[in-house]
């Protein structure tokens, strides 16, 4: 897979950085042992509050994206599984929000998930289930490729404005980056 660092967007320079893809599948959409073959996982030791285990063995887990930079992390859990979980869970949710793929801003194909998800209008996640990251890098690839029209992306998706900004809402970081763009583009920011 080949990625191409853009130019940071001015106004975003200073908090958000925007990738983007010339190949291949959102990162945050693959599967986890091909997620895994662009990232290196470390393990470590955690200190703070946690009991014995936490000081005594190896359970914190941090995943690094190679192709990015991108780092997931997670220490709470005594389990070392646990805790590898947990960080790919975030490192999926970072790079959803971080990372963009080329789509057609009318004639986007949604995903067979997205299609399976969504209800009539609706489209309903919970923002800690294991979809979550992979529907909202779709829904932002296609907001970008409008430019920040959330209602129009809305349309192209097949779902109606609230839904899809309830979406987004969810993650306080792809938030931020919709209602800036929408700023630069002269439109409200979405509430």
């Amino acid at each position: 897979m080949t990625w191409i660092l853009q130019q940071p967007l001015a106004s975003l320079a200073d908090t958000l950085h925007v990738m983007d893809t010339i190949n291949g599948p959102h990162p945050a959409t693959l599967e986890e042992a091909i997620l895994l073959r662009d990232c290196e996982v470390e393990f470590g030791r955690a200190s703070g509050p946690g009991g014995q285990n936490r000081n005594r063995r190896d359970t914190a887990t941090t995943v690094t994206h190679v192709p990015t930079g991108i780092i997931g992390a997670a220490t709470e859990r005594r389990s070392q599984a646990q805790n590898r979980s947990r960080a790919i869970f975030r490192l999926r949710l970072k790079l959803a929000s971080s990372v963009r793929s080329k789509t057609h801003h009318e004639r986007h194909r949604a995903s067979e998930l997205w299609v399976q998800r969504r209800q009539g209008r609706s489209i309903s996640v919970n923002p800690m289930h294991a979809d979550y990251p992979a529907l909202l890098a779709e829904a932002l690839d296609v907001i970008v490729a409008r430019r920040y029209d959330v209602a129009g992306a809305a349309g192209v998706m097949e779902v109606s404005m609230s839904q899809l900004a309830k979406l987004v809402r969810h993650n306080k970081r792809s938030f931020a980056l919709v209602n800036r763009g929408r700023e630069d583009q002269g439109l409200p920011r979405l509430k």
